[in-house]
Formats: C-alpha cells, structure tokens, sequence
C-alpha cells in the first residue's frame, strides 16, 4: 500500500468517526447522553458485578484518567453512576453502574443498535464481515 493511500485511508477513518459521533450521537439524546457516556455506561453494563476500577474503565473507553473522572463527575450527580473509594488504598476508586443508569443503558442500547445498523445499511452482510474483520486487525 503507498503511503497517499494509507493516508487516505486514515482520513476516510476519521471522517468515518465523525459520521458515526454524528449519527449515533443523536440517537442518544433522546436517552439524555451523549455517546461517551453511553461507552461508559455500557462498560459498567458488561463488567462484572457491573463496577470497575477508573483507571480501567478510562483505558477501555480511550480517555486519560482526568478526562474520565471530568466525564463521571457529572454522570454521578444526576445518578446513573456511583463512586466507591477503597478503604485500603485511597488513589483506587470503583465506578458502579446505579440502577438507573442500568435502565438508561438498556433502553440505549436498542437506540444505539439501530442508529449503528442504519449507519451500514450500505453494505451488504459479505462487506460488512469484512470490514469487521478487517479493523479488528488493524485495532489489535
């Protein structure tokens, strides 16, 4: 591959994001988030006992610590999510998804679904498992 077509490519990514932020985006709204909170929240939704510790839960969803504790700070005041310092170590703290953030990412969920198939609707089943597999590759 020439380096002018994987730049392209690069760009045609992020245009990609961009779209996909738009699009799925919106789709949350009507739940109340955005979609970085929807990462969050569904981070929680599939960790065990639905908590984790900041530190991982800010890697898995691509922010800096700070950024995910300026991103939690408010999803706590409005009860979607709940903080648990550790007794034993203070600089560990453990994020636990509240009952109502439960219910908000389940509903999500189905919004998110549909606003991520509509997004692909273009590609028939064949592309779209090559695609797939494709960034799977490229994001290991």
């Amino acid at each position: 591959m020439s380096k002018n077509l994987e730049a392209e490519l690069v760009i045609s990514i992020i245009n990609m994001q961009s779209k996909i932020q738009k699009s799925v985006g919106a789709a949350l709204t009507a739940h109340g988030i955005g979609l970085s909170e929807y990462l969050v929240l569904n981070q929680l939704y599939i960790a065990t006992n639905q908590k984790m510790r900041r530190s991982d839960l800010a890697e898995k969803v691509g922010l800096s610590p700070s950024g995910v504790t300026r991103l939690l700070n408010p999803m706590e005041k409005i009860g979607l999510i709940e903080k648990e310092g550790n007794p034993r170590d203070a600089r560990v703290s453990l994020v636990i998804l509240s009952e109502a953030g439960k219910k908000i990412t389940e509903e999500a969920k189905v919004s998110f679904a549909y606003a991520s198939s509509t997004l692909f609707e273009s590609l028939d089943k064949k592309r779209l498992s090559l695609l797939s597999d494709m960034l799977k590759v490229v994001t290991k």
